[in-house]
């Protein structure tokens, strides 16, 4: 049985909450089971030298966890190597549903921390990251610096894994450190797929557990996207 009794089509309890710090344009507080991960966005005049002088702005993403976000101290200053995969994955996904030619010459600056990990923080990442980016660029509409609206799709992200032959949605740290297979999937609220990442831990696995995989995770990308329709108060009518 999982912890808390939780079913197997299940993501864990999640709480967003918006504007927990005071001076980003937007941040969230995202709370899904026992990890927390706390969201920013910046807004800074200018852009990469890149994209000077062409009217298009420009979004990227920072992740760390903080030194106790874990059962052993981390230590400061030093950027691993998941770190930046994980970053590249928030940047990616993130920009994948905005129309960065609305933006002028923008950057928009996402910074996740990790302030409790257990298991799923770069989906808990890219989940509440969007909450406050939309927060964000309602900020810049709210004061007259956005004609269009850049925001095509919403997005969210969830994993799944096999664990002792069953195929769970969204693992805790015991069942991520134990499974056989993990899978990261990032989707839009319209179905489409924006990234999926699945590795087998231990040996191969067949076709049609990635099939059962990625069913899981479509539903729990619903489930996720329902929470920040419910913590930015949009609905569907």
């Amino acid at each position: 049985m999982r912890r808390n009794n939780r079913p197997h089509d299940r993501v864990r309890d999640i709480r967003i909450t918006r504007n927990f710090t005071k001076f980003a344009e937007g941040s969230a507080l995202i709370e899904l089971g026992d990890t927390r991960v706390l969201c920013t966005v910046s807004v800074d005049n200018g852009v990469p030298p890149f994209l000077r002088d062409s009217g298009q702005g420009w979004l990227t993403a920072e992740y760390a966890m903080l030194p106790r976000s874990t059962m052993n101290r981390i230590a400061r200053g030093k950027t691993s190597g998941r770190a930046f995969e994980i970053q590249r994955l928030v940047g990616r996904s993130l920009r994948s549903v905005v129309e960065l030619s609305l933006l002028g010459e923008r950057t928009l600056r996402v910074d996740c921390d990790v302030l409790q990990a257990d298991g799923g923080t770069r989906t808990a990442a890219i989940t509440g990251s969007f909450v406050a980016l939309y927060d964000a660029i309602r900020h810049l509409r709210d004061h007259g610096d956005l004609k269009v609206w850049p925001i095509r799709n919403m997005c969210a992200a969830v994993s799944a894994g096999i664990v002792e032959g069953k195929h769970l949605l969204d693992l805790d740290y015991e069942e991520d450190s134990s499974a056989q297979t993990d899978l990261n999937f990032v989707m839009a609220d319209d179905g489409g797929i924006i990234e999926v990442q699945a590795t087998a831990e231990q040996e191969p696995f067949p076709r049609d557990s990635l099939d059962k995989l990625l069913d899981l995770c479509r539903a729990g990308v619903q489930q996720m996207i329902a929470a920040q329709k419910d913590a930015l108060e949009i609905t569907d009518a």
